[in-house]
């Protein structure tokens, strides 16, 4: 499994809060972007296993979407230990947007990963998510992991967070009232690749406090003909409108030097049953975000695929 590993441009807190402040202006009628103490993420709503995203942070990408698309191989399954031994931290605790094990769960599913990976000291605690289609009424299905499955694989593609889980200084964005046409995410991404010409690259969580949101979750059956186009992907895809509060686990980077990455991926879950793959809210004029994001000092790119396409991205 080969790792390639870049060092990513760090702008400081301040300079994030300066460049976000304008560039979120752009999409909501009303953005507060500040550095503040991160707030201790074990308490509701997150329930993580750690209290911060802090403590040399990084992020990966890990497989990709041509091993979903056109045909899924299956055989593509990471753990998450090997995983942070991989980004050169065992023991990290790990967020993000990936697909399940289709070989632990039975079936092809939606991963929400919250994982504190093991170390000489501490077994992994695997607080991840899952989201699936109940076919018979086509509803959505989440489900806690760790209450029907040990183990804390991902599998095809996984985009991750990882850090020391800290507390510490975190980047806070209060907005509310989309006005323009991006999501959250694609606003802040889109705000980095415009500001600097080197890759810039976020993760955390965020919370939509308010308002509804689009989301998609893949069926539970892979597609046995092959998706060749981005048609044939939603076609196959299930979409839901969900409501807040939706918690979200998020990771950007402003551009791709070359890596061949998915430059942006959220997952969320909530605690009344829904979650899934995150694209926008729905309710614009009454939505409410607030987020917690750090920039990170490293990229790693596991598991490149030989063969790529730019199919099934958004």
């Amino acid at each position: 499994m080969a790792t390639e590993k870049l060092a990513l441009h760090v702008p400081s807190l301040e300079e994030l809060c300066t460049v976000l402040q304008n560039g979120l202006q752009e999409s909501f009628a009303s953005v507060q972007v500040s550095v503040v103490e991160c707030p201790d993420l074990t308490q509701h709503p997150f329930s993580f296993p750690v209290k911060g995203i802090c403590g040399h942070p990084r992020i990966t990408d890990v497989g990709g979407v041509p091993y979903l698309i056109p045909l899924a191989q299956i055989d593509k399954v990471y753990n998450m230990n090997t995983v942070a031994k991989e980004i050169e931290m065992p023991g990290a605790f790990i967020l993000g947007a990936a697909a399940a094990s289709s070989k632990s769960l039975g079936i092809n599913a939606e991963l929400i990963p919250l994982i504190w990976t093991e170390n000489k000291d501490r077994c992994t605690v695997n607080s991840s998510y899952y989201s699936t289609v109940n076919m018979k009424d086509q509803t959505c299905v989440l489900g806690k992991y760790s209450d029907k499955f040990s183990d804390c694989d991902i599998a095809l593609l996984g985009n991750l967070y990882a850090c020391q889980g800290n507390p510490g200084k975190v980047v806070q964005i209060m907005a509310t009232k989309r006005t323009g046409e991006y999501s959250l995410v694609t606003a802040m991404r889109k705000t980095l690749e415009k500001q600097y010409e080197k890759p810039v690259a976020m993760g955390g969580t965020f919370i939509i406090q308010k308002g509804k949101a689009k989301i998609h979750i893949m069926p539970p059956e892979f597609s046995v003909c092959p998706l060749n186009t981005d048609d044939d992907v939603n076609n196959w895809l299930k979409y839901f409108e969900v409501s807040a509060p939706l918690i979200c686990q998020s990771v950007l980077v402003s551009k791709d030097p070359g890596l061949d990455l998915r430059v942006e991926h959220t997952h969320c879950f909530s605690h009344h049953g829904e979650g899934g793959h995150y694209y926008i809210d729905t309710t614009p004029e009454s939505v409410e975000y607030l987020g917690y994001f750090l920039p990170a000092e490293f990229l790693y790119r596991i598991d490149r695929p030989k063969e790529t396409h730019q199919i099934g991205r958004e």
